[in-house]
């Protein structure tokens, strides 16, 4: 505690919040809090060692410095716990950094729906009770071509939902090679259990078959599941019944056919230059009957889960009572409605969806970025080689695990070898503790920040002054 000595009597609380510093302190944060914290400063002091002779400090002195310190601390437990960060670990939809960056649209209309009373579930036309989920439906079934739809938190509730309303009590048949788990240890089997349904696997690991799945239908059997495999592939001596396959079998059995695509698109990403993801419109028309995917991954708005597909089946989903239980509120449906909207012009997409225009980004482009911000980060960084580098940025949050970007990195590392790693490190630790915190990834002996998703180069310069440089 950087405070004087105590000598003799200790002020009281009182006292210190009588001082200048103790009433700002109140006045920012409140009584209770404040004494709180000053408490916390007396019985620091409490436990030092007395001052004597001239080196005593008086009463108001103690006071102020215990206030002081109160202060401070009450400032440090005030810094928000969810803070914006810089993402420059080269992957795009990072689920631990929030996935998508919403588009300005979807920005603006959250916003709206936070300061004003909303027709959430009111019908303006009739004057009656609306529903909240007519609000994307018409979107959703312009874009996707799917007879209904509804919408809930996010696509492993929509996955739960679908599974409890349709195949409680009853059988779902899955590709053992599809039985993934994804982050935060979502799997599938005790998502399937968690619902009620029991699970029916068929084929191996590597290789299933259509036979696999007539086989293993039966009396119980209620759904026909695929599962997009997210993060991961199998490679090499393969098979797989695809969607299209699978649904005359379906179709024949009177068993709905469901596909979880899990991040999920509604464009062809092949016109922006990317590898091809099946889409939402391709798993319908291929006679799956729903589909379940997200909304704050490859569609990029904000977190939310879809269950869209046959009408019949869509509201069995929308009147199971765990519907109400992972319903959207207003906000997110403002801005999901406002990100809705901007594909109906996918030829403005790339510039008005940012997780887009970050996928799209040419590294030419990136380059000349990075070589503008050398200087600044060598000025700051003397003892550190700063260098642009070719990298590969990923699209993260279960799309296309395999593939990768072109993408351009400064590439930061000691010129001074001999304790490079330990340097390293504390310069990423440095790096994080600005005031935007920024992530980047250490790679081949070097901090790497890739650039693909740097969307504010001023403000990134601009903190640099802060950056605490680790010591040798």
């Amino acid at each position: 505690m950087p405070s004087p000595k105590r000598a003799g009597p200790l002020p009281s609380v009182d006292e210190v919040l009588r001082v200048e510093t103790g009433r700002i302190a109140v006045a920012r944060f409140g009584h209770a809090a404040t004494v709180s914290a000053v408490r916390a400063g007396i019985g620091q002091l409490r436990a030092a060692p007395v001052a004597s002779g001239s080196d005593r400090p008086d009463r108001a002195a103690i006071a102020l410095a215990i206030a002081s310190v109160a202060l401070q601390a009450l400032e440090a437990a005030d810094v928000p716990r969810l803070r914006r960060v810089f993402n420059l670990t080269g992957t795009v939809l990072h689920t631990n950094l929030g996935r998508a960056v919403l588009p300005e649209v979807a920005i603006t209309a959250a916003s709206t729906a936070m300061r004003h009373p909303a027709a959430l579930e009111f019908d303006l036309a009739s004057g009656g009770r609306g529903e909240r989920d007519s609000i994307v439906r018409g979107l959703v079934c312009e874009l996707t071509g799917a007879e209904d739809a509804i919408v809930v938190n996010n696509n492993a509730a929509a996955v739960f939902l679908l599974l409890n309303a349709l195949a409680a009590g009853r059988e779902t048949i899955v590709s053992r090679g599809e039985l993934i788990e994804i982050g935060g240890a979502f799997r599938i089997p005790e998502i399937m259990a968690r619902a009620g349904t029991r699970l029916v696997e068929v084929g191996t690991t590597n290789r299933t078959h259509l036979n696999d799945y007539a086989g293993a239908i039966g009396p119980s059997t209620a759904l026909l599941m695929k599962v997009h495999t997210s993060n991961y592939r199998i490679e090499g001596f393969t098979k797989e019944v695809t969607a299209r396959d699978l649904a005359p079998l379906a179709r024949e059995k009177n068993i709905p056919l469901v596909d979880d695509l899990g991040s999920g698109t509604l464009v062809d990403l092949t016109r922006y230059g990317l590898v091809r993801e099946r889409t939402v419109q391709d798993a319908l028309s291929e006679g799956t009957d729903l589909v379940t995917f997200s909304g704050d991954k490859l569609l990029g708005g904000p977190q939310a889960g879809f269950i869209v597909g046959r009408r019949d089946l869509v509201q069995l989903c929308a009147k199971n009572p765990i519907k109400r239980a992972v319903r959207l509120d207003k906000v997110r449906l403002a801005a999901l409605e406002a990100t809705l909207r901007l594909y109906r012009n996918p030829d403005t997409l790339a510039e008005t969806l940012p997780t887009l225009r970050f996928f799209t980004r040419k590294p030419p482009d990136l380059l000349e970025l990075a070589q503008r911000l050398v200087p600044a980060l060598s000025l700051r960084l003397p003892a550190f080689a700063v260098t642009p580098r070719a990298c590969a940025s990923q699209i993260g949050s279960g799309a296309l695990p395999t593939e990768t970007i072109p993408s351009v990195g400064l590439a930061i590392e000691p010129r001074e070898k001999k304790t490079s790693g330990r340097r390293i490190e504390a310069l990423a630790t440095a790096f994080r503790g600005l005031p935007i915190p920024v992530i980047g990834r250490i790679d081949k002996g070097a901090l790497l920040l890739d650039l693909r998703c740097l969307d504010d180069e001023a403000g990134f310069i601009g903190q640099l002054g802060a950056l605490a440089l680790p010591s040798d």
